[in-house]
This record gives C-alpha cells, structure tokens and sequence, in this order.
C-alpha cells in the first residue's frame, strides 16, 4: 500500500463514480482501477461494490475511506512542512515542461532567470503533460509548463500563459512545400497524421476543430503520440501534420513549415504554467515573476 493507492480511493470513495474519479486523478479509468484491485488485495478485503450502473463503499470501505483521508491529510502537512523547511536552503529549481514549451516559451525564460540567479541549479525534465502534472503534484517537480488539464487538482495552482501558433507541417519534397500560406481548403484531401485524443487530447481535438471549421473531416493516415515520431514520418512522405509554430526550431530532414490561415474561431493550443498551491519556494516564485514581468516578450513568437 502506498499514498498514491490512497489518494486513488479517496477520489473513487468521494465521487462513487470511477470516470469521474479518473479525471480528478488525471488517470485513465483502466488504471484507477487497477489501483483499487491491488489495494484490496492488500488488505485482503473488500471497500467498494461494484455494478455496471454504480458504485458504493462497503461497511468496511467506508471506516477505510475516513482513515484515509486522515492518513493523506497528515502525510500532506508532513511533506508541506519539510518543503517549507527546505525552502531557504534548496538552490535547485526542478522544471517540467512539454516538448513545444521547451523549444518555444523556455530557452528565453531561462535566459532571463540564469541572467539575475547565475548560481542556480536547474533541472529540465521534458514529458507529457499527463506525465508531469502527477509529479508536481507527489513533489518531484516544482513547476511545470503544460497544457491545462480539463479538471485542477485543489492542490495545485494555474496561470493561463498564452495560446501556441500552429502550423503546417510538410514533407520538403510536397507540392505546397513552397508555399508562404496555407488554408485548410488547400490539403484538405491530403493524409494527416496525428495523436489520439486519450494521449494529446489538445493536439487532438485541435487537428479536428481545424477541419471542422470548414465542414470538413481530416483523412486520418496514422496515429502517433510523439511529436519527433509524427515529423519523422512526415519526412518519410505518409503525411502532414498540425503542428505548434515553435517546431520550426527544429532541425527536422525533410519537413517544411507553412502558415496557417485559419479561421478566427480557432483557438491555438494552450500553455499554462502550475506550481503547488501555496508553494513559496523563492525559485518557483522569481518564475513566476519573470514571466509576469517579460510575458510580451516571452510569447511574441508562439
């Protein structure tokens, strides 16, 4: 048994609904689940009966979910307290960040933090979001730069940065590869190469709205979850993709970036920054400062 199966009862015992519960956690309902089995088998009983239609805790489910909750509560305020403790004396700032993020907002964000704090100790690991956002929120990262989740953990704070420009990807040898500008109407027909939506739900949902703009569907050619995979491919000629603008940075073989002319009605793909509530770590707090103070700068070219 360990927090986190803790953490993942708590949420199934208050919203008695495992789809629900799974969004809160930011897991897939698969998973959630699992979690639960393995912490019954744990304690060799059961906490929750299960039907198709609902969920409810047992006798005992429920004398384990009020324990719980006081154990999680405590472990919070422990690890609260020794973050706070550390804060003076911690001279390392430990960020995550989405690929496109780490290419477009990061490198003059840095720039600017190592230029007053040339002494600091950073430390960049680059994920998806749904990877990092847990571990901000068990600790390991201070702050992180991702696409906003559906639903906000109450433990963790948000701050809206700015929406990314997106553009068109192109294998170099393309008929449009020459092209300034593009609109939707002109590859319409082309093959397109994108992410689910269960792993990128924004690129996803994005690529769509991009057609649905115009009425229309995209001819789906492949899946891919990586944005390295998906330019690779590309490159290879079995498609274009949708892209953010800050790819250009990229030095891909093979693949061209157009312009977008789309309709206005399209948002770009959102960048927020998170930390942990009521963190007051100097570090996370000069970020966040720099990034108030510079965000024009910062976001000129997203």
């Amino acid at each position: 048994m360990d927090i986190n199966q803790l953490r993942c009862f708590i949420a199934v015992g208050e919203e008695l609904h495992f789809g629900r519960a799974a969004q809160r956690m930011e897991m897939m309902p698969a998973s959630l689940s699992r979690f639960i089995r393995l912490l019954e088998d744990d304690l060799g009983l059961r906490l929750l009966n299960r039907s198709t239609r609902n969920v409810s805790l047992t006798p005992r489910g429920a004398e384990f979910l009020h324990e719980a909750l006081q154990v999680v509560a405590a472990f919070d305020a422990l690890a609260a307290r020794y973050r706070e403790a550390k804060r003076g004396e911690r001279k390392t700032l430990r960020i995550g960040v989405i690929d496109s993020a780490a290419r477009g907002l990061l490198p003059g964000l840095l720039n600017l933090f190592v230029r007053e704090y040339p002494d600091a100790d950073i430390h960049l690991t680059e994920d998806k979001t749904s990877n990092l956002i847990p571990r901000l929120r068990s600790g390991w990262l201070d702050v992180i730069f991702v696409r906003p989740p559906e639903t906000l953990d109450v433990n963790l704070a948000a701050r809206f940065i700015t929406r990314e420009t997106t553009v068109l990807a192109v294998p170099a040898q393309h008929v449009l590869a020459q092209r300034q500008q593009v609109s939707v109407a002109d590859f319409h027909d082309e093959a397109i190469i994108m992410p689910e939506r269960r792993t990128r739900p924004h690129s996803h949902d994005l690529t769509m709205n991009i057609f649905k703009s115009v009425g229309l569907t995209p001819v789906i050619a492949q899946y891919a979850d990586e944005k390295q995979t998906i330019l690779s491919m590309v490159a290879a000629g079995l498609g274009l993709a949708l892209v953010p603008a800050s790819y250009r940075n990229m030095n891909t073989d093979g693949v061209k970036y157009i312009d977008l002319q789309l309709d206005q009605n399209v948002p770009g793909l959102p960048l927020s920054v998170m930390w942990y509530a009521g963190n007051e770590d100097r570090f996370v707090t000069i970020i966040l400062d720099i990034l108030t103070r510079y965000h024009q700068e910062l976001v000129k070219d997203l």
